[in-house]
């Protein structure tokens, strides 16, 4: 959705924008540095910015609506575009692990396991001693 919004803060973890329909949006600090001039000029003159925005239920983020093509965006956000690219991840990663072995997120579990033991018999030890 795209908004009207004013930078009311601007910081090092990005900026602090106030929509038009008065919510509080972040801008990530990628964002701002990479169009820095434009967010400054908002804060000093009070100028609205068109901002696309995006409410993910932990916030709202906000991204400047000239440098986005509104079709890859909506794309971008997409169950089915997400679960692609997923996918595709988890394609390569099964390229990564040993075939003779169990895959890293099985193997992570047992270490811990037999490591978790090895400190329990360690300080059963040390009871028993003293």
């Amino acid at each position: 959705m795209t908004l009207l919004g004013t930078v009311i803060n601007l910081h090092r973890f990005g900026a602090a924008v106030r929509l038009e329909d008065g919510r509080l949006a972040s801008v990530s600090a990628a964002e701002v540095d990479a169009h820095r001039a434009m967010f400054e000029e908002s804060f000093v003159a009070h100028r609205s910015l068109r901002l696309v925005v995006r409410d993910s239920g932990r916030g709202v983020s906000a991204v400047l609506a000239d440098f986005i093509d509104a079709e890859v965006e909506a794309s971008n956000l997409r169950a089915e575009a997400f679960e692609e690219r997923m996918a595709d991840y988890l394609r390569e990663t099964e390229e990564w692990a040993p075939p003779d072995q169990a895959q890293p997120f099985e193997r992570h579990p047992t270490r811990k396991r037999r490591r978790a033991a090895q400190f329990e018999s360690s300080a059963v030890r040390s009871r028993a001693e003293s």
